[in-house]
């Protein structure tokens, strides 16, 4: 090893020293994501909130985006090294690379915290909306039919009564409440 770094000037010493400590973190952070100790502390509450910071899945100043920000920038700067001889101009893209791969790990996490949305139906936020009648609704609540409706963005067939007029499948009905916290309470449009 002493071989390889005795030919270096400084500034390519620096960057290759920076290149294999940080790639050997990256490499630690990964295997420690992949079999799930990725800093979680495995608390799992029984309980519907919103804890976390501020609705921001990205954390600007952490270590992980310290280690993807020193990756780019290391690696960068060897990579054109020997293509730009101006060290200022060299830091400079480094710097715009490490930034780079910021943005770029940004954009993979975000995806991410999409599939990771909690996609537990909430009967209520189906109230006023518009759902089409599936199978015949009797009137006068004297049984149930099945609707389909739109929640959380999701559509679902599900149980329903109406207290008017019996709706007949395909006509249009809107969700007025619920009932037994499973049965929609719909009235025709």
């Amino acid at each position: 090893m002493e071989d390889f770094f005795s030919g270096m000037d400084l500034y390519l010493k620096t960057l290759w020293i920076i290149a294999l400590v940080v790639s050997l973190v990256f490499v630690i952070q990964l295997i420690l994501t992949i079999i799930g100790m990725d800093g979680s502390d495995g608390v799992d509450a029984d309980f519907d909130s919103n804890l976390d910071d501020g609705g921001a899945p990205f954390q600007l100043f952490s270590f992980r985006n310290l280690t993807n920000f020193l990756i780019g920038f290391s690696w960068g700067g060897i990579a054109f090294y020997e293509t730009i001889s101006n060290k200022f101009l060299l830091t400079i893209v480094a710097l715009l690379i490490g930034v780079f791969m910021l943005v770029i790990f940004f954009l993979i996490i975000r995806q991410i915290m999409k599939l990771a949305q909690n996609n537990v139906m909430k009967m209520e936020s189906a109230i006023g909306e518009t759902c089409e009648v599936y199978l015949t609704i009797p009137g006068e609540g004297k049984g149930k039919g099945k609707v389909h409706v739109k929640v959380n963005q999701t559509l679902r067939e599900l149980d329903a009564m109406t207290d008017g007029e019996t709706l007949h499948t395909g006509s249009m009905a809107k969700v007025v409440d619920i009932l037994n916290e499973s049965i929609l309470k719909v009235e025709k449009l």
